[in-house]
């Protein structure tokens, strides 16, 4: 049963509240509740009220503040990553709260790096899941806003970073986000380009050690509060074409792997068509790869994140929920054999 948008009302903070796009809605009600069953009531309560939505604090280890880190004690927030991992290094800090209070953003100053990152704290298990190490040959294969490069960053110091965005407008806001948070001798060394990246297994073959891809898809949070009912329509009919280029992306990226290396695909949607759908394809059609085990990572962030259960071991897709309110992401892991 579909949902009607609700009144225009005031928020905490005297804002005007997002308006539900009914048209994605009514097409999210039919597919997710086909695809999600029972979950997707709870999923659809958290997506449809911005006001519960929350936000993580990654901490900029190349602008460390400690006041800033006690700072977020006292108003609540812990740290994500309670339990460890090999992979999970003591320089990643990232902390998050309970309540959906989002934490003041900080402005661009030219010559100052900012201290933090405000995201989907869902958005960090990809990164985790690359397992990046020092000097290894890394790709982030679509990377505006930028967020994740930067998660990938506080982790290790690639030999060769190279970061990637087609869209030039995405592009411009890509190179503000690392120069914001990155010294600048250190970005000097970061590789920037607009390439269409289903070109770039052709261009750079066999060159990278880890290959993120974060795959333009249908977001669900943002499609629901689209104010253009004609966009909003087009977007739907384009929805259909989206997990061919996602698999031709992922194509590419498999190419651009050097044998042994390992590619990351996500998505923040939760359409099966572009998630699972995807992996499956490839699986089927590559001789030359294989699923990656990421069910200990699932394991140890499943008290910060409702997870999908009976998802392959290679793949995990987080849920929104009340007081979690973190996701859609998909993630899976592949390696070239």
């Amino acid at each position: 049963m579909a949902i009607s948008p609700p009144s225009s009302k005031l928020d905490s903070e005297g804002k005007h509240q997002k308006q539900i796009c009914q048209v994605v809605l009514d097409h999210f009600e039919k597919q997710y509740m086909k695809e999600l069953g029972e979950a997707w009531s709870t999923v659809r309560d958290v997506l449809t009220s911005p006001l519960c939505w929350q936000y993580a604090v990654l901490l900029n280890k190349f602008s460390y503040s400690s006041e800033l880190e006690n700072t977020l004690h006292l108003k609540g927030y812990h740290s994500l990553f309670r339990e460890t991992l090999p992979y999970i290094p003591r320089s990643l800090k990232c902390y998050i709260n309970r309540t959906p209070e989002r934490f003041p953003a900080q402005k661009h100053q030219i010559g100052k790096l900012k201290e933090y990152y405000l995201l989907n704290a869902a958005s960090l298990l990809s990164v985790l899941a690359l397992e990046i190490k020092n000097g290894e040959r890394v790709l982030d294969m679509c990377a505006a806003p930028g967020g994740k490069s930067i998660a990938m960053l506080q982790c290790a110091w690639p030999g060769h970073f190279h970061c990637n965005e087609y869209d030039s407008l995405r592009s411009r806001w890509l190179k503000q986000t690392l120069e914001s948070f990155i010294p600048e001798p250190l970005v000097n060394f970061i590789t920037l380009s607009e390439l269409d990246g289903r070109q770039i297994g052709d261009l750079h073959s066999e060159l990278y050690d880890k290959v993120l891809l974060d795959a333009p898809c249908s977001n669900d949070r943002s499609w629901l509060f689209c104010s253009d009912i004609q966009q909003a329509t087009l977007r739907l009919i384009q929805r259909k074409e989206l997990s061919v280029v996602q698999v031709q992306l992922l194509r590419s990226a498999i190419k651009a792997l050097c044998p042994g290396g390992s590619v990351v695909y996500s998505t923040c949607t939760l359409s099966k068509a572009e998630n699972s759908d995807v992996i499956s394809h490839i699986l089927n059609s590559c001789s030359n790869v294989l699923p990656v085990d990421i069910s200990e990572l699932a394991s140890v962030v499943s008290d910060e994140f409702s997870l999908l259960a009976g998802v392959q071991p290679h793949e995990i897709l987080v849920l929104p929920s009340r007081g979690r309110a973190w996701g859609p992401m998909y993630v899976a892991k592949l390696k070239k054999m």
